[in-house]
């Protein structure tokens, strides 16, 4: 049996629990890759780069976090991620559970209250210190504000100039982040390539 399996089954279950507002992400620590997407809505895929090299973790570490994120589309999202030992009382896998709170969010605004960010840890540093995912997320939506735009009702020639600025921030040094980006335009990858191929040229 793989030895993630038990991991992959706690995943799902707790997505279904929670379902629709989590996601949950086993990331395979000896590939460095994420083994597992339950509820998927972050736009990551198996096998794609867990991007942890930089976690050194504590002796007795298990838990980092709670801490904000932000989706590629915009919500806010409290992330916790648990550190899976095997039996050998190393860690073997991540854990990490995203809740979307974009829901609970609007409801505070509307109530007038602010939600206050969870304090920041060296851990969870670490744990985004080269997480291109996360710095694409944050570009795409400070873009989006500056200019007062949806990603939902991004016109053609608004996605192209959304991957021109991506570019300039060099977004794409990122392996996959291409396909990463198509995913969150909804264009096709090539179209990805041909926008990055004239803005070199």
């Amino acid at each position: 049996m793989d030895y993630l399996d038990t991991y992959k089954r706690t995943a799902d279950g707790i997505a279904a629990l929670m379902h629709p507002h989590a996601e949950v992400v086993v990331h395979d620590l000896s590939s460095q890759q994420i083994a597992y997407l339950a509820n998927n809505y972050s736009n990551r895929e198996v096998g794609s780069p867990s991007l942890l090299e930089e976690i050194d973790f504590a002796e007795g570490e298990t838990v980092i976090g709670p801490y904000r994120k932000i989706n590629w589309d915009g919500r806010v999202l409290k992330s916790i991620s648990i550190v899976m030992n095997g039996a050998d009382g190393r860690p073997e896998a991540l854990l990490c559970i995203n809740m979307d709170m974009s829901d609970m969010d609007r409801m505070h605004k509307v109530l007038g209250l602010m939600l206050d960010a969870p304090q920041e840890n060296q851990a969870v540093d670490a744990l985004f210190k080269d997480d291109w995912h996360e710095r694409i997320n944050l570009s795409m939506q400070e873009w989006l504000h500056d200019r007062g735009l949806s990603l939902q009702a991004l016109s053609r020639e608004d996605k192209r100039n959304l991957v021109s600025a991506l570019e300039e921030k060099g977004a794409f040094a990122g392996q996959g982040s291409a396909n990463y980006v198509a995913r969150c335009l909804g264009l096709g990858r090539a179209t990805i390539y041909k926008y990055l191929k004239e803005l070199r040229a």
